[in-house]
């Protein structure tokens, strides 16, 4: 049997992938349910994620999964409507049209982006192609040093700058170019006439979690049930041991109140590195930030865009307006904005805040951007939060990655397919859990010992 450990779409796809190649699994998932970052709340009509998610057009092993489960026809290619909000005007930026229209970057600066997003090297006045193909060439490049010498001051300045401040707060400057350059190649797809294509399963991801845990077995996976040891003898991992609740939620029910071994062939470690760390001892040196992400239910839009940035004053750094991707039909017709922030300071005073605090917070927030919003329309919030929901990206990140298979690092029978694996650069995605599953799965099947 190998023993799993996280219930997310990582250690889900690496239970299934597994199971193809012949082997007995059984999943141990510490939370209530499974899912991870993509649990979900309750609408009028389907359920929403927690925290947002979408697919981008280069997110193909995620497709090729729902194929296999029977949901192919189910994922649906929308226009993702972009927009930057700047001193009180809400600027659409989808079509080539409304980018040349926009006002705080010259027609020099929107042609150096333009280049950059492109691929094209225009430094020296030669346009150049392949200069931004190798991305670890830009592994020890300062993100802010890249942008003014590959764009311009003002590209810099008031375009890019209030976005790497929304994502990664006072450490944007310690990112490096190697991130940026990956994010836009993994952000790709634009039809310059609409905007952005992004890729939503119908009834949520959600759907892509039960068929995982259909195939999977139910009986093969434990809710609330923590592992909290692996044992090892001769060079190689032989059991681990889990504790569970008295009272369980969900799928997998086990009655257990006390510590309970199970002997194992090896282990897949699917969750943050600082669980790693607590079983086998193996440091990762990446810096994780955490999310404070609230769902609002209102009666009616907000604003006519998905995704809109804020290079304002505001306690959050985007506005992310499901329902102008998704139809709010599919949701009893409610209209659901998310309203998040990342957050590098879990000792800080916004995160010790309450969830009301927080809710009010966002209130007042939005009332300053559009003092048109009225706050009897909104019907419900729901606050989620998590303490590692994303890396920073800095300079060096690549040599901090934590190998699949760390046989020559802890002993053999272990395997990492967490946030900190390599399938989750240049940017984390649901699409990179199921790439680390499946990698370390793949790892185990061909080993000659026979795990």
């Amino acid at each position: 049997m190998i023993g799993i450990v996280g219930g997310g779409i990582a250690g889900l796809s690496a239970a299934y992938r597994l199971q193809q190649r012949g082997h007995g699994v059984r999943v141990f998932e510490a939370a209530d349910q499974v899912g991870g970052l993509a649990a979900i709340h309750q609408t009028a009509g389907d359920p929403i994620e927690k925290f947002y998610h979408h697919l981008s057009k280069s997110e193909e092993t995620i497709v090729e999964l729902a194929e296999e489960l029977g949901l192919s026809d189910d994922i649906e290619w929308r226009v993702g409507k972009n927009a930057y909000y700047v001193d009180g005007v809400v600027h659409p930026m989808d079509t080539a049209w409304q980018i040349l229209a926009y006002p705080h970057l010259s027609f020099y600066d929107k042609f150096r982006l333009g280049m950059l997003v492109l691929g094209v090297d225009v430094r020296g006045g030669i346009p150049s192609r392949g200069t931004y193909d190798d991305l670890t060439e830009f592994e020890d490049v300062a993100i802010e040093a890249f942008l003014r010498e590959h764009t311009s001051r003002g590209v810099f300045e008031n375009f890019f700058r209030p976005l790497l401040e929304a994502k990664f707060g006072d450490r944007w400057a310690d990112v490096s170019a190697a991130w940026l350059l990956g994010r836009v190649r993994f952000r790709g797809e634009r039809d310059l006439r609409r905007g952005e294509i992004l890729g939503y399963l119908d009834g949520g991801f959600g759907r892509l979690l039960d068929a995982l845990v259909s195939a999977v077995g139910s009986e093969n996976i434990q809710t609330n049930t923590r592992v909290t040891d692996l044992n090892i003898a001769d060079g190689e991992v032989t059991s681990l041991t889990v504790e569970s609740a008295a009272v369980q939620a969900t799928v997998g029910d086990n009655h257990g109140h006390g510590p309970i071994t199970h002997d194992v062939e090896a282990v897949v470690v699917a969750t943050m590195p600082n669980v790693l760390e607590a079983l086998t001892g193996y440091t990762c040196d990446i810096d994780f930030q955490g999310t404070v992400c609230s769902v609002l239910s209102m009666d009616d839009p907000l604003t006519g865009t998905y995704w809109l940035n804020i290079a304002d004053e505001a306690p959050f750094g985007a506005l992310i307006e499901h329902t102008n991707f998704v139809p709010p039909e599919r949701y009893g017709g409610e209209h659901l904005l998310y309203v998040p922030r990342y957050v590098q300071d879990l000792d800080g005073e916004f995160w010790q805040m309450d969830d009301d605090a927080i809710e009010e917070l966002w209130l007042d927030g939005i009332a300053a951007l559009f003092p048109e919003f009225d706050r009897t329309t909104l019907n419900w919030i729901e606050t989620a939060r998590a303490p590692r929901t994303a890396p920073i990206y800095e300079r060096g990140y690549l040599d901090m990655v934590v190998p699949y298979d760390l046989g020559d690092e802890v002993t053999e029978g272990v395997y990492y397919a967490g946030m900190a694996s390599r399938a989750q650069y240049p940017e984390r995605s649901l699409n990179g859990g199921v790439v680390a599953g499946f990698e370390c799965a793949d790892r185990i099947a061909s080993d000659p010992g026979g795990a």
